[in-house]
This record gives structure tokens, sequence and C-alpha cells, in this order.
């Protein structure tokens, strides 16, 4: 039956009182932006073109959702609105139309902002002592958040400069990203719940009762406007409003810029796409605005939003679909790894059908059923991820996502006692046997340049090798006899099969695909040991002695080479003739940075950052990715960003590349 305006108008009312109330008050919300911007879309041409059934509680008559009870209600002394939004140039030319009205464009000029993914919040200054802060709340009134607002660090307690006697400054209360992150690894080890995204963190942590719970986690203020300002007479224009916020000791987004010409803003939102995943905070579009104050009169505003600015949203980065199955995909190492099918959607510039779904912890932890409704985000170049289902939308006939008791290749038993689901067929099986060959001529182990994972898949296929001694067997018509292969691409296959026989003993480590062992910890293992059959041999006392080798790890190294099967291949690789030399291990003499910790951050000119890596290792230092009390020296060139701060902060020794290049100069 077809469902009439109203009754479709009356849906679309309820479901957004709901979205809002999940959004506002129970900072949980169960569906991604994107679909309450597609319903406030449907019901505002509804409204248009049905007005005599609009109600005045309608989500286009209103701002936000109600504040908690408890915390005390604050009345905002103006009200704080919200932005209406645009999404493409059809919609940016129809403000420039509205503008057009009033003002020749040129006579205007207008701020560039980034649009925060935050939670709305007013801070009123006093004779420069900050008295309260609250947040947006339904526009009218918020919620009295004071105490947590003055534990943001980047929030003054006391203005500085030539402040009014009373301000009241309107910004976005954010987590960044790289706080977001390091929150969730500290909740995630605690066995506890982690946020979805830097939204909700940031509202679930400065809406906390407990004020001392907002002053530890990472949030940051940034303002965006004025509103109340008295005693002193208020500057002409926004912008000038802005940078005297700054002036007064508040921060604004780095982005935030002034420009003379409309026509340059579709620019400034491309480069905003294309920067957004740089950015230290989550941004979800660009907020447009009239700058002169006069100009902002002259165009008012409706009841709900200002006419002068516009939210010039970005393409959706969360979607929703349907999950169609849950196949099971097996690894080099005997990982079967569920993978999502997907009704495919348009989402994060990009078609997705597939996506991973790790592990069965994380199927728990998500709680989805085949033929769920799921939400799935893609930021930039990010692999797609599954953020969770809709509860209200779960059909009846949804079915449990049941993991394999046999492996789905070769019906091997399975090992289901970790996250991580194992096949046990080692060799035997034709995924892990394929994939192991792949990792076998990859760049990082045996590089064969040559021999690439499409060859390697189709010699498989074809001719069912399934152990690396069996490339070393190939003879040029095993390969030029195949679909698409000539003479020439066989001749550089095999020369690079040759080429490869005189490698590195790290290179030949590596290329085992021993359990947790990537290249620097094949690396540690031929500098520590020096001889191949002192690693082959080694006890797992002698092997936890290894620089960053463990429990875990020591404990694989032993299982590979208990296993006769991996004996008998590694000997016959050498009788194909895969040679290396031992490494000599260094003197201590030789290693003048034996024992020290050392961190390389920032961009250098003179020598690339890798040579400079591998040089201090060499020289004995341990050369680590963050900086700690425990870091001997930071080397920094330029934009060293956030480890330079904390070598400053820890009273870490600072070295620049000239430094750095005068201490290596012996040893060059």
């Amino acid at each position: 039956m077809t469902q009439s305006v109203t009754e479709r108008y009356e849906e679309i009312i309820r479901l957004m009182k709901q979205y809002e109330h999940e959004y506002y008050v129970l900072d949980a919300p169960t569906v991604p932006d994107v679909v309450y911007d597609r319903l406030m879309i449907e019901l505002k041409e509804i409204e248009e073109a049905n007005p005599e059934i609009i109600r005045e509680d309608s989500p286009t008559q209103r701002v936000g959702g109600a504040a908690l009870s408890e915390f005390e209600t604050v009345q905002h002394e103006a009200q704080m609105g919200s932005l209406s939004n645009i999404f493409n140039e059809e919609d940016l030319a129809n403000f420039a139309k509205n503008i057009q009205e009033e003002y020749e464009l040129n006579e205007l000029t207008y701020t560039i902002e980034p649009k925060l993914d935050g939670l709305a919040m007013t801070i009123i200054y006093e004779n420069g002592v900050l008295v309260q802060a609250a947040t947006r709340g339904n526009g009218d009134e918020g919620e009295n958040v004071t105490e947590n607002v003055k534990r943001i660090r980047n929030v003054p307690h006391k203005l500085v400069g030539d402040f009014p006697q009373r301000i009241e400054v309107r910004g976005e209360v954010v987590m960044p990203t790289k706080g977001f992150e390091k929150l969730n690894e500290k909740l995630i080890a605690k066995q506890e719940k982690p946020f979805v995204n830097p939204r909700n963190a940031a509202a679930g942590s400065l809406r906390q009762l407990d004020p001392r719970i907002s002053g530890q986690r990472p949030l940051a203020f940034y303002a965006y406007a004025v509103g109340i300002y008295e005693g002193k007479e208020a500057p002409l224009t926004h912008w000038e409003s802005l940078k005297e916020v700054e002036s007064f000791g508040l921060e604004l987004p780095k982005e935030s810029c002034l420009i003379e010409d409309f026509n340059q803003i579709d620019s400034f939102y491309n480069k905003f796409i294309e920067d957004r995943n740089k950015l230290e905070y989550e941004i979800d579009g660009m907020v447009i605005k009239v700058n002169e104050v006069e100009a902002q009169e002259v165009f008012g505003r409706t009841s709900k939003t200002p006419k002068w600015a516009k939210a010039y949203k970005f393409p959706a980065q969360e979607e929703v679909t349907t999950l169609l199955d849950v196949v099971f995909q097996v690894g080099r190492t005997g990982a079967i790894t569920p993978v999502a099918k997907l009704d495919p959607v348009f989402v994060g510039g990009v078609t997705v059908s597939n996506c991973t779904l790790h592990n069965q912890d994380e199927v728990k932890r998500l709680g989805l059923k085949i033929g769920d409704k799921i939400i799935v985000r893609r930021a930039g170049d990010v692999i797609p991820q599954i953020l969770g289902y809709i509860e209200a939308e779960r059909p009846e006939d949804a079915k449990d996502i049941v993991f394999p008791s046999q492996c789905p290749v070769c019906n091997s038993h399975v090992d289901s006692n970790e996250a991580i689901v194992r096949c046990l067929g080692g060799s035997f099986c034709d995924a892990q046997a394929k994939e192991s060959l792949k990792h076998f001529v990859s760049k990082g182990a045996l590089d064969m340049s040559g021999f690439g994972e499409k060859l390697v898949e189709v010699l498989f296929d074809v001719y069912k090798i399934k152990l690396p001694t069996d490339i070393f067997k190939l003879v040029p018509e095993d390969i030029s006899s195949l679909e698409r292969q000539g003479e020439k691409s066989a001749k550089n296959a095999i020369d690079s099969i040759q080429k490869s026989k005189n490698t590195t003993m790290q290179r030949f480590i590596f290329s085992l695909g021993i359990r947790e062992v990537g290249v620097s910890t094949a690396d540690n293992l031929a500098k520590h040991f020096g001889e191949f059959d002192k690693i082959k041999n080694a006890s797992y006392e002698e092997l936890i002695e290894v620089e960053d080798i463990g429990e875990i790890v020591a404990t694989n190294i032993i299982k590979y080479f208990e296993k006769q099967e991996n004996l008998a291949m590694i000997q016959e690789l050498f009788d194909l003739g895969i040679q290396f030399p031992n490494v000599e291990k260094p003197s201590a003499n030789s290693q003048p940075f034996l024992g020290k910790t050392m961190v390389i951050t920032g961009t250098f000119h003179e020598i690339k950052r890798k040579d400079a890596t591998q040089i201090l290792k060499d020289l004995g230092a341990k050369v680590s990715g963050s900086v700690s009390k425990n870091t001997d020296l930071c080397i920094c060139g330029e934009k060293a960003g956030s480890k330079l701060a904390k070598a400053n902060e820890l009273g870490v020794p600072v070295y620049e590349e000239e430094q750095l290049l005068e201490m290596l100069k012996p040893y060059m």
C-alpha cells in the first residue's frame, strides 16, 4: 500500500526526532549523518510543496535536542542556531544568487572555515574571566558544562589583551584524531568499549558529571564566532572578530581564512576534500560566511539558520547498506579472515562491496548478523570498515555469522582458541601455499622483480607449484607457454629467479614466512647470531636475548625449525643454489651507539631518513618510532611536529640534520 504524503511526513519527523535524541542527548547515534541529511532534504521538499501541513515541532523549525537532566540547564541569551547545508555546485550557485539579490558578489568578502565535527559550545567571559560554558542543546537552552570546559587545555581561564567587558565566544569542542586513537587504545587495553568516532568521543568526554574525567581526555576548543559583545565597539567584520578572539588567547582552526573572490570557493572546497584526512581533527565540510556584519544584518536569518552562511558538506564518508553474506579467506599463515559481502555502496569516493571483519572477536564486538543494515565508513585511502548495525532495522530472518570448523579451502582442522581462527593444514592448504609463494618472491624477501604475484597464481594453478623449491626448477618454456607470456617475459622471469639466488641472510629469513618474523626481526636475528645454523638451532633462552624478540616470536621460530618438512625445504633451497654470506657480528668498538635509543622525525635534505636510520642501527643504536623518557636523542628535520614537542617536554636532547651529519661523518 502506498504511503500518503501526510503519512510519510509524520514518519520522517518521527525518525528525525529519534535520531536527534540519539545524537544530541544520548551521544550514541545509530545512523550516520548522511541518513539524517537525506531525511531533512525530503522533509523540506514535502513542506515546500505542502506548507499547510507544517508542524511547529518539525526539525526544520528548531535546532538540536534536549539537555540532559543531570546537568544544570542554561538559557542562551541569543539563540545558537545551526547552518543550512549545501551539497554541490548547483546549491552553491543558488547561494550566490541569493546574495546577488542584495549585493554584487565582488562587493563583499567571505570567510572560509573547516566545519569541525564535534560539539558546539558557547563560552562567556566577564572582565576577561571565564564564567560560563554551555552546550548548544536545542539552540535556546543547553547544559552548563563550565567546570568541564575549564579543563580543556587550550581554553584560557582568563583572556589577555584589550578584551571587551563581556564577550561570548562560540566554537566547537573536538577530539583531535591522534588523541582519539590513543584514547581508544587505552580503552581497549582495559577491555572497555572504544568510541566509534572522534565526535562521539568528544561529546562523551565533555559531558561527564565528574569534570576530572573530562580533564584526562585530549579535548580541544576552536572558536568560529562571537555572540555577545559588550563594553567596547564591536568589529565590523566576522574575520576581524575571529582575529580579535585569537589575540585574546583562544584558538582558531588553522585552515580558516578570508577570501575576496566568491569564485574561489570551489577551489577551497576541493582542497579541503584533498587534505581532510591530513588534518589534526575530523571535518565533514567547509563553512562559507559573508564577512561584513552590516551585510549579515541585511540578509537576516530564518527561525533556525542565518541566510548569510552555508555549510558546504563533503561527500559522505559513512553510508548504510546491507550485509549480504560473510565469506572466509585463508592467508599465508593459515589465518582465516571473515570478509563481509555488501550490497555495493558508494562511500568516501569509491564503491565498496567487500569489507574485512578481521577476526571472531571483532564479529562478536560488532554483533552483526547476515541481512543487517550496517554502517560503513571509508575515510580517504583508509580500508573501509563496518562501524555497526541499525538495530531497529534488523530483519526477522537475519542469520548468525558462523565461523567454519574446517578450513574452507583444504578441509583441515582449525584452531579457534584465539581471536584469529587458523587452518592447521600448513603447506597442504592451497591457500596458504599460494600466499607463501607470493611472500617468498616479494620485494622484502628474495625480490624476484620479474616474477610477480600474478605469475605465481597462474603457475600455481597450471603447474601446481606449491613450494619455493618448485620456483627454482622452472624452465623458460614453462612460462612462455602460458597465456599472455612470451619468450621475453619468460627470460625476464628466469633471470630474476637466478639473480635471487645470491641474497642476504636477512632476506632469506624473512622469505621463509615464519609467523611474526618481519623484516626488522629478520635483520635482528641475522646480526645477533651471524650464522644461519645458529638461528636454526637456537634455544628459547637464546632467542629472547635478541632485540625486540619476546616469548611469542621465540616460540614461533622454534616451532618452525622443529618441522622436518621445513628443514628439508631449506636444505633443498641451498642445494638449488641459494646462498648468502654470514653476517659479521659487530664489535663493541664498531658500535659506538650501542645501548642508545634514538628517534628520527621530520624532513631531511642531505641524507634520506631511511639511510640515516640504517647507519644508526649499524652503529648499534635502537631507532624507535616514538619519544619517551628512555629516548637518548631526538633527531629532527623540517616539520618535525609532535615528536619534537614531546622531546622538548621530556628534556630529551635534540639534534638537527646538520648535527646528525657531523655526528655520522667519521662512520660514512
